[in-house]
């Protein structure tokens, strides 16, 4: 479990292709406190140190991860959001997520207003159906609140701080970012879907 406060960034070291999986290594700046098996939400997807060095560390990508992220993406050099998971006892902020991508949208624009930035993402129909305005999602790995909801895209304002502690000054239009949806919001779809059908029986 993850809360969307991106803790540090890390930066691609390689992505090496592994038939129809890869293994992506990584500098991060707390590898000394990582352990073997230990969860890391990488751009906002759970992944599980496979490898360890003093300086960084590795990790499988699975098929599906490929498949269903925007991982397979990565150059050399490319900047990630980094968050371990949460520690019981550990002060909540964000919201619920998973580190579980449910899809992928893509970077619209991305402006400079005033002090603040303004972020806009496309919604692929599944995500956009579970979002609601003033609601969370996660992108990237980031914990965001939705300013403006439209039928296939989403607007987050973007705090100084926000911007300077996550990899947004890289983050180019037109670019591919994981999406996870509301916990909640799953949850609550999946009931209706079913009490749904039930009444329709």
């Amino acid at each position: 479990m993850f809360t969307g406060l991106v803790e540090a960034t890390g930066r691609v070291r390689s992505l090496e292709p592994r038939g129809e999986q890869a293994r992506l290594s990584l500098d991060i700046p707390f590898a000394a406190e990582l352990e073997m098996g230990e969860s890391v939400a990488v751009n906002g997807c759970c992944l599980t140190v496979a490898a360890l060095d003093p300086a960084g560390a590795s990790f499988d990508l699975l098929g599906q991860t490929l498949a269903v992220t925007s991982l397979g993406d990565l150059a050399q050099g490319s900047i990630l959001n980094l968050e371990r998971a949460l520690r019981a006892g550990d002060r909540f902020g964000g919201h619920f997520v998973q580190g579980h991508v449910d899809a992928t949208g893509r970077v619209l624009a991305l402006e400079e207003r005033g002090q603040d930035h303004v972020l806009d993402v496309s919604l692929p129909p599944e995500i956009a159906r579970l979002c609601i305005d003033k609601g969370s999602l996660c992108i990237d790995g980031i914990s965001l609140t939705i300013a403006e909801l439209s039928p296939e895209s989403a607007r987050f304002w973007i705090t100084p701080h926000t911007f300077a502690v996550t990899h947004l000054p890289g983050l180019k239009t037109g670019a591919r970012v994981n999406l996870e949806a509301d916990m909640l919001a799953k949850h609550v779809a999946k009931l209706m879907a079913g009490f749904t059908a039930a009444r329709g029986a």
